[in-house]
C-alpha cells in the first residue's frame, strides 16, 4: 500500500466522522483510557477525567455513535473497545478487554497509551493469531504473513458501525486465506492489507480523528 493510498483510505474513513476537538477529544480519550481498566465507566468519572461538567459529558455520550452503556448508564463499550467478550481479545496491563474488529486492535494502543497483547483467530481457517502492538509497531506476531480485511466506502461508517464496518474487518493467517474469504463475498468493496499496513493506517486514522499529536 503506497503512502498516497494509505492517506486516501484514512481520509475516507475519517470523513465519515468529524474530527474530535476540545472537550470532545478529551472525553473520547478519557473513555478509552478509563475503559481499559476493565470495568464499566460511570459518567461522573468520565466527566472528572475530562475536566468537563457532568451534564456536558452526558449530552456528549447521548449524541455520540459507537457508545454502549449498561442499565446504570455506565460506559461498557466505546468505538472499538469493549469489556464484554468478543472475538478479538485485547489484553492491557494484564486486563482482558475486547475489540470490535481486527483493525481496532491496531489503532487503540496509541489512544490508550499502553501496549496490548492481542489474541484473535483467522476468519477463514480459525487458526489462532497472536501479537503484541503499541503505538509504533506490531511485534511477536504468530503469523508473519497475516493480513487484515478492510472497507473504505465513500458512504461512510454510518450510525451502526458494527454492522456497516466491523463485521467485515477480520484477521487472516495469510493473503491466500484472505483471498478465499473475499471470493466468497457477494460484493467487492473489501480489500486486504498486511498487518503492518493496517497498523500504519490506524496511525493515520488517529491523526485524522484526534489531531496530529495524540498525547499518551
Amino acid at each position: 500500500m503506497s503512502a498516497q493510498t494509505a492517506d486516501r483510505v484514512a481520509g475516507v474513513l475519517a470523513r465519515s466522522m468529524e474530527r474530535l476537538r476540545g472537550d470532545g477529544r478529551s472525553l473520547a480519550l478519557s473513555a478509552y483510557r478509563l475503559l481499559s481498566a476493565g470495568s464499566p465507566v460511570p459518567v461522573a468519572d468520565l466527566a472528572a477525567a475530562s475536566r468537563v461538567q457532568l451534564e456536558e459529558a452526558e449530552a456528549w455520550l447521548e449524541e455520540m455513535p459507537g457508545v454502549f452503556r449498561d442499565e446504570d448508564g455506565r460506559v461498557v463499550g466505546f468505538w472499538g473497545l469493549a469489556i464484554a467478550e468478543m472475538p478479538h481479545r485485547f489484553e492491557v496491563d494484564g486486563v482482558d478487554l475486547y475489540a470490535w474488529c481486527a483493525w481496532d486492535t491496531l489503532f487503540m494502543p496509541a489512544l490508550i497509551g499502553k501496549p496490548a497483547r492481542v489474541r484473535s483467530a483467522c476468519r477463514q481457517t480459525a487458526e489462532r493469531i497472536t501479537f503484541t502492538v503499541d503505538a509504533e509497531r506490531v511485534s511477536e506476531i504468530s503469523h508473519p504473513d497475516a493480513v487484515v480485511s478492510m472497507l473504505a466506502s465513500e458512504e461512510g461508517l454510518g450510525a451502526d458501525v458494527l454492522t456497516a464496518f466491523c463485521h467485515h474487518v477480520h484477521f487472516f493467517v495469510s493473503e491466500s486465506a484472505g483471498e478465499r474469504w473475499l471470493a466468497e463475498r457477494e460484493d467487492d468493496d473489501a480489500f486486504l492489507l498486511t498487518v503492518a499496513e493496517a497498523h500504519r493506517l490506524g496511525r493515520l486514522w488517529n491523526e485524522h480523528r484526534f489531531g496530529e499529536a495524540v498525547v499518551v
